[in-house]
């Protein structure tokens, strides 16, 4: 029985970091990862150079039943402090679009960056660890046991075993089911940040596969301009990627194909330039196997001063607010991130500590916040990770 303050779950981005904070404050942690390694997630984000953070990420930016709860964390761990971090490590980094950082080099740096913020007199790293029982003890001592029979027991334990997203890098619904255990409710998981899927007549899209165009995407109440691309299962991109947390099933996507344009585009197309077709004028403004799909369907091929300006005011209307019916996602395989999770109602937003469950905190993907695509969810599992470390601390027994 190896025994500690504080066993850890997971060593993904919050679990890693979570336990380099509290073993740089005294605390002795196991650190228990399924993987053969640590950071798995973390390496393939990003297109390999991890979108470690977002400068302009606040509580606005998460979705979760509570949309109040991630404000102490964020707030006591912000992107400035980690950018101190991984500048102080040397890492050099830069800013893409929306105030997304990427590393320069590799994703790895952050990775090794965290595995070094791990005290080593502190801090047990041990993978490959099947997890085979978690039992709490009359006197509130946590015990882990492996599948092979190792055992590890603390006062204190975190779960940081993200959620079921990318199950191919060993992602499972692993944290849900202990919070069950301990009787914390979960709010339903599904796939976010995930392409949306076409059938029906509009399917017909596919032939658009891999085309991609700047757009206003919407679902219920939320709306993203960046790019969408078509793939020959629906529709993707980071527009689509970003209301897809939004998206609930049943329910339309409405996208802006033109969000630039002036609302009576057309009719001043028609006066300016009466012989012209409105697929030539498409074509000037999208990828050209866009702009004849969009033609086709309009129906209105003909010289702009041969249409009515009724028929021109429906066709920009229908540009400016066409809508989708997915009918479904790619899942689990193809989502970043995981919706939903144990629920913050269990938590307190300040320690991410069980009420009902002293010595038990949540941290990271596996607690209900969400952040949206670029940088947001890396911060929740700093802030968060930070903010537990802290409590842990505080709470030592």
């Amino acid at each position: 029985m190896e025994t500690s303050d504080v066993i850890i779950l997971g060593a993904g981005a919050a679990g890693l970091f979570c336990a380099g904070q509290a073993g740089q404050r005294g605390l002795n942690v196991a650190l228990l990862e399924k993987a053969e390694a640590p950071g798995k997630k973390i390496l393939i984000s990003g297109g390999g150079r991890c979108n470690f953070t977002n400068l302009g990420a606040g509580p606005a930016n998460y979705l979760s039943a509570n949309p109040h709860f991630a404000k102490s964390a964020l707030a006591r761990h912000t992107p400035a402090d980690f950018i101190a971090l991984v500048e102080r490590h040397g890492i050099a980094w830069h800013e893409k679009t929306l105030g997304q950082l990427f590393c320069d080099g590799s994703a790895k740096q952050i990775v090794a960056m965290l595995l070094e913020e791990c005290p080593p007199d502190r801090v047990t790293l041990t993978c490959g660890v099947e997890i085979a029982e978690v039992a709490r003890s009359a006197d509130g001592m946590f015990t882990v046991t492996a599948a092979d029979g190792r055992d590890w027991q603390a006062p204190a334990l975190v779960i940081a075993t993200g959620g079921p997203s990318i199950p191919k890098m060993g992602a499972s619904d692993f944290a849900y089911r202990l919070a069950r255990q301990f009787g914390l409710k979960v709010v339903e998981p599904r796939p976010a940040l995930v392409p949306l899927t076409l059938g029906g007549e509009e399917a017909l899209f596919r032939e658009l596969s891999g085309v991609a165009a700047p757009v206003l995407a919407r679902a219920g109440k939320a709306e993203f301009a960046e790019a969408a691309l078509f793939t020959h299962k629906g529709l993707s991109g980071p527009a689509i990627l970003q209301v897809s947390s939004y998206w609930r099933h049943g329910e339309p996507v409405g996208i802006t194909f033109l969000p630039d344009a002036a609302s009576d585009w057309l009719l001043e197309a028609k006066r300016d330039r009466p012989r012209a077709h409105l697929r030539t004028l498409l074509r000037e403004r999208l990828p050209d196997r866009l702009a004849d799909a969009l033609a086709d369907r309009l129906s209105l091929d003909r010289e702009l001063g041969n249409l009515s300006d009724k028929d021109l005011r429906a066709a920009q209307a229908k540009l400016a607010d066409w809508r989708f019916a997915p009918n479904g996602t790619e899942g689990y395989a193809k989502a970043e991130v995981t919706a939903g999770g144990i629920s913050t109602a269990e938590l307190s937003s300040r320690t991410l500590e069980a009420a009902r469950v002293p010595g038990l905190y949540a941290i990271g993907e596996a607690v209900d916040v969400t952040g949206w695509l670029g940088g947001y969810n890396f911060q929740w599992a700093w802030a968060s990770g930070h903010a537990c470390a802290e409590a842990l601390t505080q709470n030592r027994r």
